[in-house]
């Protein structure tokens, strides 16, 4: 598996950018996954459901299935912060794996920049950081891809791990 970083500020557009990324690897054949990094708490099951009176009784994991999908919920309690190699060996094989946020973690990753949002580039103080994706003029010797051509960040991210289409 190839592991390829979006990293960003948040508001920058990561998501919004892996949303048109995504169809532009599978177009090209590739299996793609993605781990998100959430900064707050998430939960994906209710109060009252069984999945979370289980989880609440003290179970380490609990996976929930149906016929279109399957989530497993592993509970860290007071393991602390997960390594992102951790979730990679979670994960079916695949092509690509996107990662949104994560940015301490050493992978190759595109900054995604917008000036805007008033907080300093990532760029500049990060060696994984192989390009950046933006609208504004800004002074690197990286590659600077426009934010919106999802087509052009997508050829990038596949010359850069050297994928093969299928």
């Amino acid at each position: 598996m190839k592991v390829f970083g979006i990293a960003g500020y948040s508001g920058s557009g990561k998501t919004t950018l892996l949303e048109k990324l995504i169809p532009q690897f599978t177009a090209r054949g590739l299996k793609v996954s993605v781990i998100k990094h959430a900064h707050h708490g998430f939960d994906i099951d209710r109060p009252g459901k069984d999945s979370y009176r289980h989880r609440e009784a003290g179970a380490s994991e609990v996976l929930l299935s149906c016929g279109e999908r399957w989530a497993l919920m592993h509970e860290r309690r007071h393991e602390g912060d997960v390594m992102l190699d951790e979730l990679l060996a979670r994960l079916a094989p695949c092509d690509l794996v996107l990662v949104e946020g994560f940015k301490q973690e050493p992978v190759p990753k595109l900054e995604v920049y917008r000036p805007e949002n008033g907080k300093p580039p990532l760029f500049p103080d990060r060696d994984d950081i192989v390009a950046v994706a933006t609208e504004a003029a800004i002074d690197t010797a990286l590659p600077v891809l426009p934010l919106n051509d999802a087509a052009a960040i997508a050829r990038f991210v596949i010359d850069t791990l050297q994928l093969q289409e299928r």
